[in-house]
């Protein structure tokens, strides 16, 4: 399994937060950027690029962070094959069921909403979740790739 980053200039301090604990945990991620704080930038250069390698490589996840996360899975999920769900606190087992029955591949966390330990917490949680495979679950994301 490998992990892709990014993130915009509000989430720009979670995600580096994030990277290592990834690393920490040896899990091999990869840091898309951006790689130094820029209030101005704009997510969707940095989630079209997310979406774009975990699609171009099986297997792989996504972290996208920004202020909500919102505009960050709409910028991945207009990548066909990529699939964002969004946490930003409350009831942690959105993740499961985002990962078991609608087989997300990236995961958007809204900063200014989630502390460290919550957003380490989500990002564990939901890289464990696996897909459930039934065919119900994989002829529904066929359609929203056709």
């Amino acid at each position: 399994m490998k992990v892709f980053l990014a993130s915009d200039h509000a989430g720009y301090e979670l995600k580096e937060v994030l990277n290592t604990f990834l690393t920490e945990h040896k899990i091999p991620a990869e840091d898309l950027g951006p790689h130094a704080f820029n209030p101005n930038d704009d997510y969707t250069e940095y989630m079209f690029a997310l979406a774009s390698a975990v699609v171009g490589e099986k297997g792989s996840f996504g972290i996208g962070i920004g202020g909500s996360g919102q505009g960050e899975a709409m910028a991945v999920n207009r990548v066909k094959g990529a699939r964002a769900s969004v946490f930003y606190g409350g009831n942690i087992d959105v993740l499961k069921v985002s990962r078991k029955d609608n087989g997300a591949n990236v995961l958007c966390l809204g900063a200014r909403f989630l502390s460290q330990d919550e957003a380490k917490r989500a990002v564990e949680y939901w890289l464990k979740t696996p897909f459930s495979n039934e065919e119900r679950h994989m002829r529904r994301i066929q359609k929203l790739d056709t």
